[in-house]
This record gives structure tokens, C-alpha cells and sequence, in this order.
């Protein structure tokens, strides 16, 4: 349907040179290269000169040639005017973004662009995980595509922007709007569309985020809740805020892995306790802590036993704990990077 409109100017050229060369041929009887070469170089007005000299014939010939190219130049010129007017190369480039977003998948939908939303794309970026901004601000919208970000202009409360934006193919959605009832609606959409989708949501006070969490938020986190926690712990325990920023500029990652609630699928494995796996010596990754329901197991020893709906956090790098991926096979349900 968008190539249509350069149909009429197209044949128009075929038309011009198709009869130019069959009038060549016909007044002054060349063979079919030298028809078609005189008509180019007349069209184009470069003026290398006649093949041969020209009969009165063939001048007539080419005055006709000269006209109707004058003729499709104008009539192109004025459809190119016309394209633009009507908005034909934004509807081109919006097609073009649309078969980008349907080949998008393992991605971050980022709702929002403001002071939160570019900090949070800043670091997704340093990740090299792919992002979509979901923005309505025109502003905001140029500011994130400046700092090279694809970005969705609708608005992420409806469940066709999110459908769009390929929610059953991300990885996670993060609702960081400025308005707490904005990212309610986008949590409530998402939740009802994709209900196994990691929601992160941004939260002003600890009544939107109760409501958040009922909505059905993976995760709700507050600004100001999260700064005041990081400057305590800068105060009272520096060497590990310390640590967290050394991991952020290593090659490392702390995923945590879901063990299934399947007892037979954790039966497949090699063995059951961490000896037994030795998960170390055959991936180097480390566990670090396992989470059984409320009770947290730091540094755990080789005799702990792996039980269903156990959460493993392991520290290792990229490779390393693709390989603890694969050995553990089905036996996990879901893995989520933590922090870098």
C-alpha cells in the first residue's frame, strides 16, 4: 500500500524511455543499446553528444524525449511534495519501527522517561540489555532517542501500547511514570495481560505502595526509601556499598535462581546437596546464599541439600552461570540478575 504512490511517476519514466528508443530505432535503425543510451544521456541532460548524427527524424525524436521527461520530472516532484504533505515518510518510518518492535524480545519496557526513567536506562544500557521507553512526552521522547533508546510515543496505560511494545516477549516492565495512580494502571494492565511478567513499579508513599503490590507489582520500590536505605548503609557499613560498586564495574552478576516445585525434576539432577553437585569446581560460580521460603541460608556448606521452591543467589560471570544454567537444566523455573 506505501509503494503505490511511486507507481504513476515509475511508469511514466518506463513509458518516456521505452518509446524514445523504439522512435530511435525506427527513425534512425540502431541496435537496441545505442537507442536506450541516447535516451538516458537526453532524459539525464548530461550531453555526452549523439551516438551518430541525427536525422530530422531523430531530432523530432529527441525534442519528444525532452518534453516528456520535463513533463515525469515536474509530475514526480510534485508527488514527492505531495508524500510529504500527507505524511507518508512518517507513516514509512513508523512501519519500519513497528517491524522492530515485533522482532524486540528479552527486553526491558521502561514506562516513563523522567528523572528515574533515563537513571534507570542509563544503567540497562551499561548492561547491553535492549529497552523500549514507552513515552508520551515529545521532550522526554527526543531526550531518550538522543541518548540512543528506541522509543514508543503512546501512552503505556493501555493495554494496546503494551501489546505493542511486545509485554509477552520482555523480560520484565518497569512502570516509573511520575504518578503513582499511572504506574497503578499500567501494573493492573500488564498484570492482566501477561500475568507471569516481572513488574517493577515506582512508588511516592507507602499507601501507593501497598495498593501497587495488590495490583500485582513483582516489585515496588521508592525513591526516597532506596536513597535513605543506600546513604544508612554508606554510613554504617561502607566496605559493602563498597563491594556492590566494584561488581557493578566487573565482569560479574548475582542471579538468583528459582528452583521448580517439582520434586522429580530436582531428582534428574546429579545430586542433591551442594557437595554432591559441586556447582564450584564445575561452572565456578558460587553460591552465596540460598532463600527457603522466610529463612535466609548465608555462605551455605556443601552438606545443604537443594529443596523445591528454594531461590539460589550465585555470583560468577556471564559464562560461568550459563553453565550452572545448563547443568541445573529443568530443574530452575526462572532466573533474574540481581545486580553487576
Amino acid at each position: 500500500m506505501l509503494a503505490r504512490p511511486w507507481r504513476l511517476p515509475v511508469l511514466a519514466l518506463s513509458a518516456v524511455i521505452l518509446a524514445g528508443a523504439v522512435g530511435y530505432r525506427i527513425t534512425e535503425g540502431w541496435d537496441w543499446g545505442d537507442c536506450l543510451w541516447m535516451v538516458l544521456i537526453t532524459i539525464s541532460t548530461i550531453g555526452y553528444g549523439e551516438v551518430e548524427p541525427l536525422s530530422q527524424a531523430g531530432r523530432l525524436v529527441t525534442v519528444l524525449i525532452i518534453a516528456g521527461g520535463v513533463v515525469v520530472v515536474q509530475l514526480s516532484i510534485q508527488r514527492v511534495l505531495g508524500l510529504t504533505e500527507s505524511g507518508y515518510f512518517r507513516q514509512v518510518r513508523e512501519l519500519r519501527f513497528r517491524r522492530v518492535l515485533r522482532r524486540m524480545h528479552d527486553h526491558v519496557i521502561l514506562c516513563g522517561y523522567g528523572r528515574i526513567g533515563r537513571e534507570i536506562g542509563a544503567q540497562l544500557q551499561l548492561e547491553n540489555v535492549p529497552v523500549l521507553v514507552v513515552e508520551m512526552d515529545p521532550e522526554r521522547r527526543q531526550a531518550a532517542e538522543d541518548s540512543g533508546l528506541r522509543v514508543l510515543q503512546a501512552d503505556a496505560t493501555l493495554d494496546e501500547t503494551l501489546l505493542e511494545a511486545g509485554l509477552e516477549r520482555c523480560r520484565s516492565l518497569v512502570a516509573a511514570l511520575p504518578s503513582n495512580a499511572a504506574n497503578l494502571y499500567v501494573v493492573l494492565s500488564a498484570r492482566g495481560l501477561e500475568p507471569n511478567c516481572r513488574l517493577i513499579a515506582r512508588a511516592d508513599s507507602e499507601e501507593s505502595a501497598a495498593k501497587l503490590r495488590l495490583a500485582g507489582a513483582s516489585v515496588v520500590v521508592s525513591p526516597y526509601v532506596a536513597g535513605g536505605r543506600m546513604m544508612a548503609a554508606t554510613a554504617l557499613r561502607p566496605l559493602a556499598v563498597d563491594f556492590m560498586e566494584l561488581l557493578a564495574g566487573s565482569n560479574c552478576e548475582i542471579e538468583e535462581f528459582r528452583l521448580s516445585r517439582d520434586p522429580l525434576l530436582l531428582h534428574n539432577l546429579p545430586g542433591r546437596s551442594l557437595a554432591e553437585l559441586e556447582l564450584g569446581r564445575r561452572t565456578g560460580a558460587m553460591v552465596i546464599a540460598i532463600r527457603d521460603g522466610g529463612r535466609l541460608i548465608a555462605n551455605p556448606g556443601g552438606d545443604v541439600t537443594l529443596q523445591p521452591g528454594q531461590l539460589l543467589v550465585v555470583l560468577g560471570s556471564k559464562q560461568q552461570l550459563c553453565e550452572l544454567r545448563d547443568l541445573l537444566g529443568e530443574a530452575v523455573d526462572m532466573v533474574e540478575t540481581m545486580g553487576r
